[in-house]
């Protein structure tokens, strides 16, 4: 049963957790909430933060999970995709405590981690299925077929869903980041006020497209701009919004699942976390005969716990890294 240590670096969260087999020992995260301020990430603000911040967060987790650094079989860090700055920070990290005890080193993909991660909980055995991986950075569609066997299906052409979140969020007065903002809002909003576009809903292929229905937004609210921004505007504005991305979201998994003739599908990242898209992905795949795996909530977020967990799957399979490996912001998912 080996034991894994990893870090994760490739934003603006720093963790590190401690996978054994399948129990976690330690899972460490530190948040950084002064992005708030600049209404996004500042890449060097970050980098200093995972400078200041890994250090603890490594000797937290070691004293959580009472293991010596000797005990540690292997060590893995996300190489990418994300920002250059701070995945540097992390995978030095990594190469050097795994060059110092004279063990492995694994580069990890941050979305791998997520593809994975519904798995967690269960047993390893990775099922075969068509995955969407919804956060801020990425909008994708995968069909996966075991460990490092994957194709990729379909993805944003332009903005993230996580990132028109965050936009349309923004354009509202709302804080940042803008996904659990626009949810809390759109509970008492009216969904049905504002008929968004739902941009390549139709389109013939797995791609999503975010960048014009945050565009109507700015527009419709531009109609109102002689009047006040009342709490019922803002709200149904959000509900209308969340609606719009949610419907393209949930048809085209369902429309990639049937197509590939997936019998499951799976669903991580931080848009994951939405309760009204998780609630209308179960009732479409229950209608549809699939089944629905998704990644627990604290796991939907930036984490060392899934990196850990890609890793110890590569591990068993065999899979190692050199320690000369370099980043790579722009990592593809292969």
């Amino acid at each position: 049963m080996s034991t894994i240590l990893a870090i994760e670096t490739s934003c603006d969260e720093t963790a590190v957790a401690i996978l054994r087999g399948s129990e976690l020992l330690a899972s460490e995260v530190a948040s950084q909430a002064e992005h708030e301020a600049y209404g996004g990430v500042v890449p060097e603000v970050a980098s200093r933060n995972h400078l200041l911040h890994a250090p603890r967060l490594l000797d937290q987790a070691l004293g959580k999970a009472g293991v010596a650094l000797e005990e540690i079989d292997a060590f893995a860090a996300t190489s990418g995709p994300g920002l250059a700055s701070s995945l540097m920070i992390g995978a030095s990290m990594a190469k050097g405590l795994a060059l110092g005890a004279d063990r492995p080193y694994l580069a990890i993909n941050h979305l791998e981690g997520h593809l994975l991660s519904p798995f967690f909980d269960g047993n390893s055995e990775i099922e075969p299925n068509v995955s969407l991986i919804v956060s801020g950075g990425h909008t994708l569609l995968v069909e996966v077929r075991r460990v490092s066997g994957y194709r990729i299906l379909g993805r944003t052409v332009d903005d993230a869903a996580g990132e028109a979140f965050d936009k349309v969020a923004k354009l509202l007065g709302l804080g940042y980041p803008g996904g659990p903002e626009i949810e809390k809002r759109a509970v008492a909003g009216n969904a049905a006020r504002f008929d968004f576009p739902r941009s390549m809903l139709d389109s013939g292929d797995h791609n999503f497209s975010f960048s014009g229905l945050k565009t109507a937004v700015r527009y419709r609210l531009a109609d109102f701009q002689n009047e006040q921004a009342t709490p019922g505007l803002v709200s149904d504005m959000c509900a209308s919004f969340q609606r719009a991305v949610i419907e393209v979201l949930v048809k085209k998994t369902l429309r990639a699942a049937k197509e590939c003739g997936a019998t499951l599908v799976t669903m991580s990242g931080g848009v994951s976390c939405n309760q009204a898209l998780r609630k209308e992905m179960a009732e479409r795949c229950r209608a549809a005969g699939t089944r629905l795996l998704t990644a627990p909530p604290r796991l939907c977020t930036d984490n060392a716990a899934m990196i850990a967990f890609a890793a110890t799957l590569r591990f068993q399979a065999g899979f190692r890294s050199q320690v000369s490996e370099e980043i790579d912001p722009n990592l593809a998912l292969v």
